[in-house]
């Protein structure tokens, strides 16, 4: 068995590719069957973001698997194969493993710490589980990926400050206007992404903020969590008529297909009428024909690296502070995964002292006859199953931590052959 990973990130892929790989969660479960249908993959799971779309698998056959997760990858984006490669990375065994904990930590991440892409890995883990996907191995591998992303951000500092897309959006669209306490401001969308617009907004002043979602219901739970900023509240209806009027717009709606157009923009501005779109959703809300019209400006998740870059320096000790808490935890799931080496030898072997202590308990109860007591007959089982327990306690340590895989080998094999435990089994 191998753990590996195959997919795109913002470090390997422009947006307009990632979006065509982009996985929403109703599709998920389809998605992941249709990876363990394949003959060589025996686990998987997807990690699918604004900024990447990653496959999680345990193959049976290393070569065979990742040709046929890269080949889901293509039929996924509707792409040809020749042109999809050059855009994916592929991570064998301990680099998946690594690689999945410093996404956890937020140490991959556009925005280096970004404390939004642990839930994900959360989600990502919580799906793969729901839809038999994961198994023992990915389950505790994500496990182990979950506590290294607390660990870093309860250890470290490298979670404070703007550490999320949302975050830098509005940091982006503050250097661009100077001022947003005077700004006509309209998010489109009301989840997870635009809750921490709102929040980001209202930290730099801004007081003049519509929410347009596709039902009001969402926009009110959102409007719920900030009672005192007196959001206005629109449906899909009322779309071009709220954007015509603000200045600024950010986009983080759910949706396949672009919702705000050159077409739709043209009819619904006045000529010379400027507007600035911040767009951070995966796929794309805002068409890129919109950057064809002369007074509208339009960012995406892309182009948000230049506000990281100011971040990033800050954080660059923090995040050697991390790496050394990363280290910890690979190296826990390492003696794990070493430990599954030994797991049938040491089955076999507790199995045969088992039975033998068994055997000979029942000889020994049978000699002392009807007038030994219950009780007593309780004693001498715990007795009989501490000593069990006592004796192999130490070979199975020694075997389960063991790191020299050939010693550890040997270590087996001598079990098997003094306890004859391969006839056993």
């Amino acid at each position: 068995m191998n753990i590996v990973v195959v997919g795109l990130s913002h470090k390997t892929a422009p947006v307009e590719v990632r979006e065509k790989l982009s996985i929403a969660t109703p599709q998920m479960e389809g998605a992941i069957a249709h990876l363990c249908s394949y003959p060589h993959i025996e686990e998987a799971t997807i990690l699918s973001t604004c900024n990447r779309l990653e496959v999680y698998v345990v193959v049976s056959e290393t070569e065979q698997g990742v040709r046929e997760v890269t080949q889901f990858l293509a039929d996924q984006g509707k792409l040809p194969l020749n042109q999809l490669r050059p855009y994916l990375f592929m991570l064998l065994h301990q680099d998946a493993i690594n690689h999945l904990l410093r996404v956890s930590a937020g140490l991959d991440s556009l925005v280096l710490g970004e404390g939004q892409i642990l839930a994900q890995v959360k989600h990502t883990h919580k799906v793969g589980q729901q839809c038999s996907g994961i198994g023992r191995i990915l389950n505790q591998l994500f496990k182990q990926a979950v506590t290294a992303g607390k660990r870093v951000r309860t250890e470290t500092s490298i979670g404070t400050g703007a550490v999320s897309i949302s975050s830098a959006a509005v940091e982006l669209a503050q250097m661009k206007v100077k001022n947003l306490a005077t700004s006509q401001v309209a998010i489109l969308g009301a989840g997870k992404m635009a809750r921490l617009v709102v929040q980001h907004l209202l930290a730099k002043g801004a007081t003049d903020i519509s929410i347009i979602n596709r039902s009001l219901k969402g926009a009110e739970e959102l409007a719920q969590q900030f009672k005192d900023a007196n959001l206005k509240l629109y449906t899909l209806s009322d779309l071009m008529s709220v954007v015509a009027a603000s200045d600024i717009v950010f986009t983080a709606a759910t949706c396949t297909d672009p919702l705000l157009t050159r077409a739709s923009l043209e009819s619904a501005l006045e000529p010379h009428q400027t507007l600035m779109l911040f767009d951070i959703a995966v796929p794309r809300n805002v068409a890129a024909d919109v950057n064809d019209l002369t007074h509208v400006w339009a960012f995406n998740v892309d182009d948000l690296k230049a506000v990281v870059a100011q971040n990033q320096e800050s954080r660059r000790q923090m995040a050697l502070e991390a790496e050394a808490i990363l280290d910890e935890e690979v190296e826990a799931f390492d003696v794990w995964w070493r430990s599954l080496d030994t797991v049938s030898t040491i089955s076999s072997l507790r199995n045969k002292i088992e039975t033998i202590r068994t055997q000979e308990l029942e000889k020994a109860l049978s000699r002392l006859g009807s007038e030994f007591g219950e009780k007593q007959q309780e004693v001498i089982e715990a007795l009989t199953r501490g000593i069990v327990n006592k004796i192999l306690h130490d070979p199975m340590v020694q075997l389960r931590s063991q790191q020299d895989i050939e010693a550890r080998r040997r270590a087996m094999q001598t079990l098997q052959v003094l306890f004859n435990l391969e006839t056993a089994s």
